[in-house]
Formats: structure tokens, C-alpha cells, sequence
């Protein structure tokens, strides 16, 4: 790279270190000759030596000759370290440079797609020194070429990155090539991958919160405060009058307090909004890698292949790398149709029986100068060998394009990947697109089939639904739980049920009842596996295939959305100009979503972008071989905190046992297992290590379960053993802190519980390892109480302070969080705009009652909905039940959930 460097910048340097090195060389040759030529005369000297005067001659010539070469050749020297001296000025470009190829050179860990070869790398760097010179300094014109390099980088690899990994890229490209904006053990906090000793005791936590700021955000606060206390002296959270606006701002992270002013660094305020509002996380992640890489905007323009055309050449294969569901074709049909012509195109859609025809066709386009697509590689993996071979071996006429589509596959072969110029293609994402795909396979024949104006309408809600299932994956967990793959396929099923049902009723009655069961439990439904996104579809169903939306004429109240009511025709153009007119983002009410969902989408994306950068930060060879010091260095951090967390804990040196079976009621039986268990995990992971920690101070030998451990530990995930005895937080570090604080707060209720007053306080089931296991623990010993069978009890909540005073054994429920919608305690409200994402719900009271005793109201009257342990919606406790007059529908479109404090 410095010498690429040299050669466009200064190329007069080398022509004279050349020249010098050639003249030193010269010099030393003839050192050499004379010293030989001196040999030889002193051997074939006769007599004595001091009486030969033409000896003496020559050997005073010898010397004289020899001093004035020593004088060159240390004049040579001299010339050559001042030149060296100026080669040197342009050596922080080519470490800069070569530090950039291996921040891209991460990406594989990520993705087994991300993959660029050094030639492109080599490319872009000559690309980047025919930058025009300004006059100005060397120092000057080394950063030009710097941020020159960078962008053009940044712009090459991001547009074969996908959106989603976009901002990811940034922030890793910033990390990597700007260190100066990071000041200690900062990007170590932000990623989570610092070792602090945290206070666990939740309440302590919470009474050191300021006023104003969330209680969900205590532990933040807390970790903020002891990683950085210089930092948080400086905030002066408890003034309220200065943090006021912020609190209330729907964009906090550019109404930071004035009193700061330039106190804070730009990753400072970015680790503030990671603890105070995660709700703008994603968009202060943004201001930051946009500043800091001197950018308008992290996207780059749209992909059109017309302008990506003069980038391509005969022996550099395009690999057009899509998203599922995504299909270039028609693109690239244009390009063809524009460009060489149908006739010098041939495409392949790869799967059994192919490979023999694409690898003729390849080298018939190769020597004909034609274009060929071969099309889903992704699915024949195992060939892919077979075409690198075949791809070294060509020799292609300039004309020849070879354009490969393929979706991200683990196994898919490097070698293509690295030498490819490559590009993503995303399906578009909103409703609108969504829609405008839909009717562009659809016909005007199909639309207007039957002359039946209530068809023509059910074919666009069929689009409609098909688009707002698909497009609310976008805000996965509260949308759905988890992605599900809902596809063409099931629309055209969709077509089928609907062209069937209107072929038998014409234009009659409509058995709307046929329709929602069919989807329900069969196509839509099929596909889902949590009764409470089922629940969510279900309430879709309910709301737009009916006849105040389909009838067939224009009704006040026919509207699947705010101002918009579908066209009386079977005109196909008036619907795709419905569509048309709709707004190009997507409003969250389309969806039945609050209006807060960005917040709680922004919490999503940027924790998925902080678990990506965590991925980047891996190191490339593992555990695979033993290496001390290096398992020392990154191992430590968790050892230390292992230590810190066990501190006055006493739970290392406890002695436990399994409860022997007892009249013990249910509850105190639970409670007894319960803390065996979390003790029995505690000191299993400190064996596990200790063995490590000894292994590391070589007084022990490694063994696989060690070299297991230290694997999983040096990525940075859970170890397997550790998740088969508590299936809990996946990141090491968390888990750890979790397993302590739920030991802490189970001895805690194993203490109240053997003074009997454990269900007479308020209990938080997130320091329960199985709460879910504990509500039935309550289910069983209710029974007992009332001499009844578990099944003929009901589950029954109360938001009022007088509780459930029928029930014989009640609780008292507090740290449940709420996200969807605002609950007082007697009442639900929507969110706004500017509402927190999560609020912390009332204290509830809950009990198992017989059902005959009728003390749970009017099921029309109550909302049940889910609790998960987590936000993240993953592992379901159980259900309570929310006083709301029915219908219910707009509730389960909101994805209203509670969960245990975290």
C-alpha cells in the first residue's frame, strides 16, 4: 500500500531510490574488484615488499580508491534515509488503509456473505489516491486521501450489506478507524462487555433513582453511575428543572440539557442515551456514525443496475445477494431489453438437473460475448466448487457478464463470494410496496372476475391483510413474537378460498364465518405457534373480512384505514390507484399498533446492532488452540466478575440439599426446590470457573469441559452446560449478574416463607429461575385450601387495594411492565406519540378461585393478557386479566403485553 501509495503521489522518490540503490550497488561491486585485484598483486609480488615501488603504488591507489567509495557509499546512505525519511510521511495512509481492510475483513463473522477479496480492497485504494491534489500540506493531503478512502469504502461495502446491517457497519467502522473518539472503556460499556461491580439488590438500585427518570432504567443508571462516575457528576440527574425537557422531548437525543454544553464527547451523549432513553437509541446511534464519518446519511443510493453496469467487467461475476422473497429479474430483464438484448441473454434458475446446462451456457456466453444469469445458487451449494473451477478456466470475450442471484447461505463457497462484485436486493419494505407486488401479479382479469363489485373488494382486503401480516414483522416482538413466514403462497390460497366462496354465493349473503376459520387454522394460522399472535391474526380476521368493510357499495364505514374506502368497481385501476395514494411510510394505526411504536422499535434495532457489534468483536481463532495469555487477557473480566458478585453472597459455601418430600404446602415445597436449585447453578458455575481460572495459572491440565467453556466464553455466549441447568440471558456476563441476583432474591423468599409471611408482601416473580412454576405452585395449594380439583379453579386478578378478599391464598403482584398501551389501575389508555414505550404497571393482587364461587367478572368485561418473563416475548408466564369493555379487537392489535421487570 505505501508503495502504490509512492508511486501516484511521489513517484520521483522511488526513481531516486532506485537510481541510489543501483549507484550503491555499482560502488560496493567495485569495492569488491579492487580488494580482488589488491589480493592478487600482493601474491604475485616477488621479493621484498617494501622495495616494490609499483606495488606500493598500487596499494596507495587502492586506498585512495577505496576512501572515496567508502565516502559514496555513506553519501548513498545519508540520501537513502532522507528519502526513507520522506517515504515515511506517507506511512500513516498505508496503516490507516490496512487497519480498514481488516475492520471490513470482520464482516464474515456476521455474515458468511460479507466476504471481499484484497484486489477489490487494492482497487479502491488506487480509486482513492486519484483524489486531486489541493496544494496543500503533506499531513493535509494524507487526511484527504484518508476520508476519500473511507467514503469510498464505506459506499462499496454497504451496498453489499443489507439494510438491517447497515448502521452496524458504521458504528464498526468508526470504532475501528477512529479511536481518538473513545475514551477508556467506553465501547467496552456500550457494547456490554465491561466487568463493573453492580450493585444486585434491586431496591437499593431503585431508591438511588432519580425521580423523573423510568424505574425500568434503575440497573442503567446504576451500571452509568459506577462505570463512569467523572461522567455522571457531571449530568446532575437530580435536577429536574434541567432534565425536564429532555424527559419529555420525542427526539432527546438533540435536546441534550444546554447546561452541558461541550462537556460531553459525541459517544458520551450516546452512552447517555443508551441508559436514560433507549427508546431514541437507534437514532442517536445514527447522529453519532453520521458525524463521525463526516455523512449526510448511512444508505446508499438506491441500487440501479444501470448505473452499477460500468463498474462490471468480463471476469468479475456480479452476485446479486437477495432477501428472501426478493427478486431482481425484472430489473435486470430491463437492464438487458436497454443494453446487449434479449438475444444475447440466457438465464438459469439453479436446482436439480441444472448444472449441466449452466455450465454450457457459461462457456457459450463467455466466447459469444453474452450475458448469463444463473439464478438462486443458494440452492445447489455443493456445486459451487464445480463453477469456481469452471470460472479460473475461462477466458471471456469483453462483452461477457456473468450476473449471480442467491439468498445467505452458511455454506456457500468463499472464493466466489471474495471475487465477486456484490450487491443486496431487499423486497421494499411497507404496505404500500407490499400492496403495489401484490396487484402486479394480479391481472385486471383477475380483479374484475364475475363483474362482482363485493369480490373485486374482498381481493384488495385479502392484499391488505396479506401486506399487514407480512409488513408487522417489521416490529418484531410487539408486532408478532417471532418472524413467521408468511409468503406468496398463502395469498394464493387466499385467492383460492375467496374465488370459491364467491363462485357458490354470487352476489349473496357472504359466510364470512368460512373465511376466518380457513385462515385461522389453516393457511394464515398454520403457520403460527403462539396462541396469543394467533390471537392477534384472529382479531385482523374479525375486522376486515366483514361486511361493514366488503359490501359491495360505498359505505360511511367501510374503511380498512383513516380516510380510505375502497372503490365500488372491478376496475383494476382504481384500486392500484388506492394504492398509489397511500403515504410511502407506514402509519403504525394501519397495523393497530400505538403511536409510540417507534420507540419500542428503536429499543429493538439498536439492541440488535449493539448484539452484532458484539459478534464483530470476537477473535478469529478461538478456543482452538490453548493460548495462556490470551486466555488470560479477554477471561479475566469474567473471572473478576465471578468474584465481585460472590462477595458476602455466602452462596459458594452453602450447604444444600434436595428438599425431602414433606407436608410442606405447595408454595414453601416450590420455594425450598427453588433455592436448591439456584444455589446448586451457583456453585456448579463456580466449579466450572475455577477450573478455568487453575487452567489459566497452569496449576491444571486442560480438559475438554475447560476448553468447551473457554470456547463459549471467548465468544461471548453462555455456555451450553450453564443454559441446560437455566435457560437465561444468552450474553455470559448477564447471565452471571442474573444468576446472582435470582439466588439473592430466592433466599430471600425461602426466609419469608419459613416465617410464614411471605404471601402478606409484594412479591416480584423476576427473582423466580421458573415463575411460571410458581403460579401453579399458588394453583395447587388453592385447591388444597378449598378441597377442589386444579381444574376447577380460575385465574383472577384485582387492581384495586382491597384485593381479592374471598380468596383463601392470594398474592401480591408488583414489577410487571406494560408495553402497548398505559394502565392506571382501573382503566386502559392508548399511547401517544411522545408516550415511553414501557411503563411500569399498578400493583395487582391474584388468586386461583373455584369457578363456581363466580368471582372473576364478565369475560366481555376482561382483557387477558399475556405475561412473558422478558421483552423479548420468548418464554410466556402466564395471563392477567386487564378491565376493558369489549370489542378487543384494537387491543390485540396493539400487542399489549406485560412482562417481569428486567
Amino acid at each position: 500500500l505505501l508503495a502504490a501509495t509512492l508511486q501516484v503521489e511521489k513517484p520521483e522518490l522511488e526513481v531516486r531510490r532506485t537510481d541510489l540503490l543501483r549507484q550503491e550497488e555499482d560502488l560496493k561491486i567495485q569495492l569488491v574488484t579492487l580488494e580482488d585485484h589488491l589480493l592478487t598483486t600482493l601474491a604475485e609480488s616477488q621479493g621484498n615488499i617494501l622495495e616494490n615501488k609499483e606495488l606500493l603504488a598500487s596499494l596507495e591507489q587502492a586506498k585512495s580508491s577505496s576512501a572515496t567509495i567508502e565516502s559514496s557509499l555513506k553519501e548513498s546512505g545519508s540520501l537513502q534515509e532522507s528519502l526513507e525519511n520522506e517515504r515515511k510521511a506517507y506511512l500513516p495512509l498505508s496503516q490507516a488503509a490496512a487497519n480498514l481492510y481488516f475492520v471490513i475483513s470482520d464482516l464474515s463473522k456476521l455474515n458468511n456473505m460479507y466476504r471481499f477479496s484484497l484486489g477489490a480492497f487494492h482497487n479502491l485504494f488506487h480509486k482513492a489516491l486519484q483524489t486531486p491534489q489541493d496544494g496543500s500540506s503533506t499531513d493535509q493531503r494524507i487526511k484527504s486521501l484518508q476520508r476519500a478512502l473511507i467514503d469510498l469504502v464505506y459506499s462499496y461495502i454497504s451496498r453489499s450489506l443489507f439494510k438491517a446491517d447497515r448502521l452496524m457497519f458504521a458504528l464498526h467502522l468508526v470504532h475501528g478507524m477512529y479511536p481518538e473518539l473513545f475514551r477508556e472503556n467506553e465501547w467496552e460499556a456500550f457494547i456490554g462487555q465491561l466487568v463493573t461491580d453492580v450493585r444486585t439488590d434491586a431496591t437499593e438500585v431503585k431508591e438511588a433513582l432519580p425521580k423523573w427518570i423510568d424505574e425500568e432504567r434503575a440497573f442503567a443508571i446504576s451500571l452509568l453511575k459506577q462505570t463512569f462516575p467523572t461522567m455522571y457528576e457531571m449530568l446532575h440527574l437530580d435536577d429536574l428543572s434541567m432534565w425536564s425537557g429532555f424527559a419529555r422531548s420525542s427526539h432527546c437525543e438533540t435536546d441534550l440539557p444546554v447546561q452541558l454544553g461541550q462537556k460531553l464527547s459525541g459517544f458520551q451523549h450516546l452512552l447517555l442515551i443508551q441508559a436514560l432513553r433507549p427508546d431514541r437509541l437507534q437514532s442517536a446511534m445514527v447522529n453519532f456514525a453520521t458525524r463521525a464519518l463526516g455523512m449526510k446519511e448511512l444508505s446508499p443510493p438506491a441500487l440501479n443496475l444501470r448505473r452499477l453496469l460500468p463498474e462490471t467487467s468480463a471476469g468479475e461475476p456480479i452476485m446479486i445477494i437477495i432477501s428472501p422473497g426478493a427478486d431482481p429479474s425484472q430489473e435486470l430483464l430491463e437492464l438487458v431489453k436497454n443494453t446487449v438484448g434479449n438475444n444475447s441473454y440466457n438465464e438459469v434458475a439453479m436446482g436439480q438437473g441444472q448444472s449441466e446446462i449452466a455450465i454450457k451456457l457459461l462457456h457459450d456466453c463467455a466466447s459469444a460475448g453474452h450475458w448469463l444469469c444463473l439464478k438462486n445458487l443458494h440452492l445447489v451449494t455443493a456445486w459451487l466448487p464445480t463453477l469456481e473451477k469452471e470460472l479460473n478456466s475461462l477466458q471471456p470475450h469483453k462483452d461477457f457478464r456473468l450476473w449471480l442471484t442467491a439468498e445467505p447461505h452458511t455454506k456457500f463457497t468463499p472464493i466466489i463470494l471474495q471475487t465477486s462484485l456484490k450487491v443486496t436486493y431487499e423486497a421494499p419494505a411497507g404496505i404500500k410496496k407490499n400492496l403495489q407486488r401484490t396487484y402486479d401479479s394480479w391481472t385486471p382479469e383477475i380483479v374484475a372476475r364475475g363483474n362482482n363489485v363485493s369480490r373485486s373488494q374482498a381481493l384488495f382486503v385479502l392484499a391488505w391483510f396479506h401486506a399487514v401480516v407480512q409488513e408487522r414483522r417489521t416490529y418484531i416482538p410487539q408486532g408478532w413474537s417471532k418472524f413467521y413466514e408468511f409468503s406468496l403462497a398463502d395469498l394464493k390460497a387466499g385467492l383460492d378460498i375467496l374465488d370459491r366462496l364467491f363462485n357458490q354465493e354470487g352476489t349473496g349473503e357472504i359466510k364470512w364465518n368460512f373465511i376466518h376459520g380457513l385462515f385461522e387454522n389453516a393457511i394464515y394460522g398454520g403457520r403460527i405457534d403462539n396462541v396469543w399472535d394467533l390471537r392477534i391474526l384472529t382479531a385482523y380476521l374479525y375486522t376486515f373480512f366483514t361486511s361493514d368493510v366488503i359490501g359491495g357499495r360505498k359505505l360511511s364505514h367501510n374503511q380498512l384505514a383513516q380516510n380510505m374506502v375502497l372503490p365500488t368497481t372491478v376496475n383494476y385501476q382504481d384500486f392500484t390507484a388506492l394504492i398509489r395514494s397511500l403515504p410511502e411510510e407506514d402509519d403504525p394505526a394501519y397495523f393497530g399498533l400505538p403511536a409510540n411504536i417507534e420507540r419500542s422499535w428503536q429499543r429493538i434495532v439498536s439492541s440488535q446492532v449493539i448484539a452484532q457489534l458484539k459478534v464483530l468483536m470476537r477473535s478469529p481463532e478461538l478456543a482452538s488452540r490453548f493460548d495462556r495469555e490470551k486466555w488470560h487477557s479477554q477471561l479475566s473480566p469474567v473471572l473478576n466478575l465471578w468474584k465481585k458478585l460472590n462477595q458476602g453472597a455466602n452462596l459458594i459455601q452453602a450447604k444444600v440439599s434436595i428438599p425431602a418430600s414433606s407436608s410442606e404446602s405447595p408454595v414453601k415445597a416450590f420455594i425450598q426446590l427453588e433455592y436448591f436449585s439456584v444455589v446448586s447453578i451457583v456453585q456448579t458455575v463456580h466449579r466450572s470457573l475455577a477450573q478455568l481460572s487453575k487452567v489459566i495459572r497452569g496449576t491444571l491440565l486442560l480438559t475438554t469441559s475447560v476448553q468447551e467453556l473457554a470456547d463459549s466464553l471467548l465468544r461471548q455466549e453462555t455456555p451450553g452446560s450453564w443454559q441446560k441447568m437455566w435457560e437465561g440471558p444468552e450474553d455470559p456476563l448477564d447471565y452471571l449478574r442474573s444468576i446472582i441476583r435470582r439466588a439473592l432474591g430466592i433466599g430471600k423468599w425461602l426466609a419469608k416463607s419459613d416465617q410464614n409471611s411471605l404471601l402478606k408482601e409484594a412479591l416480584d416473580l423476576s427473582e423466580l429461575l421458573h415463575p411460571a412454576t410458581f403460579l401453579n405452585a399458588l394453583r395447587q395449594q388453592t385447591a388444597r385450601e378449598y378441597g377442589t380439583s386444579m381444574d376447577n379453579l380460575e385465574f383472577v386478578t384485582s387492581w384495586s387495594r382491597g384485593g381479592i378478599p374471598d380468596a383463601k391464598v392470594a398474592m401480591k403482584w408488583c414489577g410487571l411492565q406494560m408495553e402497548g398501551a398505559t394502565f392506571d389501575g382501573s382503566r386502559l389508555m392508548h399511547n401517544s406519540h411522545d408516550s415511553p414505550s414501557i411503563t411500569v404497571a399498578p400493583l395487582c393482587t391474584v388468586a386461583w378461585m373455584p369457578k363456581d364461587l363466580g368471582t372473576r367478572m364478565y369475560h366481555e368485561e376482561l382483557l387477558s393478557v399475556p405475561v412473558y418473563a422478558a421483552s423479548d416475548r420468548e418464554q410466556l408466564v402466564g395471563s392477567i386479566d386487564l378491565p376493558c369493555p369489549s370489542p378487543h379487537y384494537e387491543w390485540r392489535q396493539a400487542g399489549l403485553a406485560l412482562f417481569l421487570m428486567t
